[in-house]
């Protein structure tokens, strides 16, 4: 059964869903540029990640190095490192999410 006009239905489609795919690479890209920082310790651990929840920086003050603290300066870089890769995924969800819309794609 052939439904008329089907064939330009399908190909508002496959445009649509092209322009999509442009999107998402272009959106991508300004992710992976894109630079969240958080702290900890009151700046004595700093951590930078991009949007796409990559690790790209981290930053340790002399002045947070106690070698008979270690265990201190361990928890400040493990909360800086969470925190800047909790923002980026924030960031990540609603770049990719104002671009897809809801269409219920898995990872965005």
């Amino acid at each position: 059964m052939r439904i008329p006009g089907g064939g330009g239905l399908q190909k508002q489609l496959m445009r649509q869903m092209e322009q999509l795919q442009r999107d998402i690479e272009v959106a991508q890209r300004e992710l992976t540029g894109l630079r969240i920082e958080a702290t900890a310790g009151g700046g004595a651990v700093r951590a930078v990640a991009n949007g796409q929840g990559e690790l790209v920086e981290l930053h340790i003050s002399a002045d947070a190095v106690d070698p008979s603290d270690v265990e201190m300066l361990q928890d400040l870089v493990l909360a800086a490192v969470r925190e800047a890769l909790e923002k980026g995924r924030q960031a990540q969800e609603e770049k990719m999410g104002g671009i897809t819309g809801g269409l219920g794609l898995p990872g965005f």
